[in-house]
């Protein structure tokens, strides 16, 4: 929020979970392994006020079996997944295999109708590839939902560009509006409710997963089950 009432601020004070430490002061701790930098980490923390700052928990789990167990109740707990550190990583800027690892939940998944099609940037500029997609209603009215623009192969790409520009009723702009007759499987990570979208939901980080040519666009999900869903 960019104008944060009293209200909101008394009912919602800040909070900071801290997670490593990377400098004490002017040492850097960077190349201390991820347990020596946790014991640090503990140490600084220590005097911090708990009603303002934690330290994440640490997970115990026997096995992968027993962490897949606590991996599964991600969702309940409103987080991605679990991450796995080595011991002994150092902190390292990027994206290095082999020491850290987020392993998320398994992504919801829903049956969409494709709505409208909009240019891509950069590479896809000459491909309709930024895919508005909706639910149905009670009433049969088809409403958004959502909008995504990865997912799916080049050759699915060119497909769908097909699809677009064969299927198109209406241009707004640089927007084709299409023929409600194509189902997209849409893989997302949560649903939330939103005042600010017609149909009253809004996906996290959605993505194309599958093109459902074998079913047809009045058997895709509606609004009320895609509510029942929403955390």
């Amino acid at each position: 929020r960019k104008v944060v009432s009293a209200k909101t601020l008394a009912e919602f004070p800040a909070f900071v979970r801290l997670y490593d430490l990377l400098f004490d002061g002017l040492e850097d701790l960077r190349e201390l392994p991820w347990h020596a930098r946790r014991k640090r980490l503990e140490t600084y923390a220590a005097p911090l006020d708990p009603e303002r700052f934690d330290v994440s928990a640490l997970i115990a789990a026997e096995d992968f079996a027993a962490l897949e167990e606590l991996r599964a109740g991600a969702r309940d707990a409103a987080i991605e997944g679990v991450m796995l550190k080595r011991r002994d990583s150092p902190y390292v800027a990027g994206r290095r295999v082999g020491l850290w690892y987020k392993w998320k939940r398994d992504p919801l998944t829903a049956d969409c109708v494709l709505m409208y099609a909009q240019r891509g940037s950069g590479k896809r500029s000459s491909f309709y590839s930024d895919y508005t997609f909706g639910a149905w209603t009670e009433g049969g009215e088809l409403l958004p939902v959502g909008k995504a623009y990865f997912g799916f192969t080049d050759e699915e790409l060119k497909w769908l560009d097909r699809f677009v520009r064969n299927h198109t009723t209406a241009r707004f702009g640089p927007v084709r509006e299409v023929e409600k007759t194509l189902v997209l499987e849409v893989a997302f990570d949560s649903i939330h409710a939103s005042k600010r979208h017609k149909s009253g939901l809004a996906m996290r980080f959605p993505r194309i997963s599958r093109i459902r040519t074998d079913k047809p666009a009045h058997e895709a999900d509606t609004i009320a089950g895609l509510e029942r869903l929403a955390t």
